[in-house]
């Protein structure tokens, strides 16, 4: 499978993107830009045009297509954080709920926290069950907390 990639400016800073033919492989934050071939893959140019789009509040809903990699459990906890409606948040447990495994509330969130994919599969919309902001493996909570405020999430 060929891979190309892209780096994304955003907002809150550069964003990796890799994808096949076909999908979105990888979308995270770098800290540092790192040297890559601007692909002119028409899903990476697509996905800088949504993003754009996405940032300044005229998109709420991405049509790139995705494959991230993963186990097959942790491919159904994204398909659940898909699920999550743009403006809205889930606690951890409220997750594990409509994953199907109210027991599972440890292993969701340790799911989420090795999304390949960020922004558009929005683990950013996960909280804490106390309403407290949790963690954000996709590069640092301040990026959560602007995502969330950017979507109209009040904290």
């Amino acid at each position: 499978m060929i891979k190309d990639s892209r780096i994304v400016s955003t907002p809150i800073g550069y964003m990796l993107a890799v994808a096949s033919e076909s999908a979105l492989l990888y979308l995270d934050f770098i800290d540092e830009k790192v040297e890559t071939q601007n692909s002119n893959n028409p899903i990476l140019l697509k996905l800088e045009q949504e993003l754009r789009d996405y940032f300044v509040k005229k998109l709420r809903t991405f049509s790139i297509p995705l494959s991230p990699s993963g186990t097959a459990f942790q491919r159904a906890v994204w398909d659940t954080l898909l699920k999550i409606p743009y403006g809205l948040t889930l606690s951890y447990a409220d997750e594990a709920k409509l994953f199907g495994n109210p027991k599972a509330t440890r292993a969701v969130a340790n799911a989420n926290g090795k999304n390949p994919i960020s922004i558009l599969i929005p683990c950013h919309r996960v909280i804490s069950s106390d309403g407290s902001i949790g963690g954000y493996s996709g590069g640092g909570i301040w990026r959560k907390e602007f995502l969330l405020s950017l979507e109209g999430v009040e904290k």
